[in-house]
């Protein structure tokens, strides 16, 4: 049975601002010469934080004393967060509001009203958070666990600094948050669509005026990347040959990194929009699939859930598959689940496929941060016309035919969760 479109109205889901932490700091730059990954002390390459974006980090574990405390998660969450709002340009703002010094911004008492749904302050503070994680406070819970075996006994903080809930809180407490929802949740590597996805159906039931939406994830602890390596699909490759190689076939080359992205969502119309005269970018579908199958960590060849996610995500565009200008892949360099995608995508598009892209061998795979992730790079594409070229043999990344206006990106993760998002530029 194929579900009808939606109604065709003039709401839609305007992305106002967005805010990134990863490998590559805390912009994303033309071209990258060099590998950004780097040798973790179990003998692995990881895709860690830059200097520049720790020295972010630190400041901000500073700026509050309840924030010393806090998993590297959701510092990670903060920051993204911050820097989305702090890129949100509108007219009640004077200037540019600073992209460094992000610890400063939540004392501004205008940092939180620049998100309006009617581009004015309002005491209405209708901010609701939606954060996806597949880990949580995975740093935190291991030294935890560390000083029970050890001592017996654990601090009565471990249990609300390690649920998976305390991640959109402490987003909703630095945001000064009055009012709607904190959501926490996972569905592994798919999370942040999961969080767009709440975020898309609440803004047009009218449930809430703004959105912070996005995922986070720090997993480089010997611990995680000790499950990675046991599910053998680590990539053999050291740090400097770009280790992540998506699409470029056997070896498996999964690489695991950290970071975050957050997205600054408000309702609009499309006619004030246009009346605007500005472009914008719009989220026009949040799709989700899952296939039951024996294997948790496996996909079937055909990639059904891709194929479930793409098609809904689609339909609630009201887009056409030849419209789709480019895809952001999941594909996180395993030759399996890279297969699996590409079968899913000629199910969709058949002879019309689009272009074929990914910031993977960039970043790593950030697990529940890495749709969101993917899907800054999907605007960052819109906005630029320009996407670096990985240094190796791959299907991904390379030259367009024409200018890029709406693209899909695709998330899977454990389980048989997909996800798919469209966006467009009006």
């Amino acid at each position: 049975m194929i579900n009808p479109a939606p109604p065709a109205d003039d709401t839609v889901v305007v992305i106002r601002g967005r805010g990134r932490v990863s490998a590559l700091g805390l912009e994303l730059g033309p071209d990258y010469p060099v590998s950004p990954f780097t040798a973790h002390p179990t003998g692995v390459s990881v895709a860690a934080l830059p200097a520049e974006a720790e020295a972010a980090l630190t400041e901000l574990r500073h700026a509050h004393p309840a924030y010393r405390q806090l998993d590297r998660t959701v510092l990670l969450a903060l920051l993204a967060a911050r820097l989305a709002v702090a890129r949100v340009k509108l007219p009640v703002v004077s200037g540019q509001l600073p992209v460094r010094s992000v610890a400063g911004l939540a004392e501004r008492p205008d940092y939180w009203a620049l998100v309006t749904n009617n581009r004015q302050p309002t005491t209405n503070n209708q901010l609701a958070i939606s954060i996806g994680s597949s880990r949580g406070a995975t740093g935190r819970l291991e030294e935890f666990h560390a000083g029970f075996l050890r001592e017996g006994r654990v601090p009565a903080a471990a249990s609300p600094l390690t649920t998976l809930g305390n991640v959109a809180s402490w987003v909703a407490f630095d945001a000064g948050q009055q009012g709607a929802a904190a959501l926490s949740h996972s569905s592994t590597c798919s999370s942040a669509f999961q969080a767009l996805g709440n975020a898309v159906a609440w803004l047009r039931a009218g449930m809430a005026d703004r959105f912070l939406a996005g995922g986070t994830e720090a997993p480089l602890t010997d611990f995680t990347l000790a499950q990675m390596r046991a599910i053998g699909i680590y990539s053999p490759y050291a740090a400097a040959d770009w280790p992540c190689r998506p699409g470029a076939g056997r070896p498996s080359t999964f690489v695991l990194g950290e970071g975050a992205a957050v997205f600054a969502l408000e309702r609009g119309s499309r006619a004030a929009l246009r009346a605007a005269g500005e472009p914008a970018f719009l989220l026009e579908g949040v799709g989700f699939g899952f296939e039951a199958i024996g294997s948790k960590t496996g996909l079937s060849p055909e990639g059904s859930h891709f194929q479930q996610a793409m098609r809904e995500a689609l339909r609630q565009a009201r887009a056409a598959p030849e419209t789709i200008d480019a895809v952001v892949l999941h594909s996180p360099g395993t030759p399996a689940g890279d297969a699996a995608e590409r079968a899913a995508l000629r199910a969709v598009f058949g002879e019309h496929q689009p272009l074929l892209l990914s910031n993977k061998w960039l970043l790593g795979h950030t697990l529940g941060a890495s749709a969101a992730l993917s899907l800054d790079f999907a605007l960052h594409v819109l906005a630029t016309q320009h996407w670096p070229t990985p240094p190796f043999a791959t299907d991904v990344n390379g030259p367009a035919t024409h200018p890029l206006r709406r693209i899909l990106v695709n998330a899977a993760g454990f389980g048989g969760n997909a996800a798919s998002v469209v966006i467009g530029l009006e």
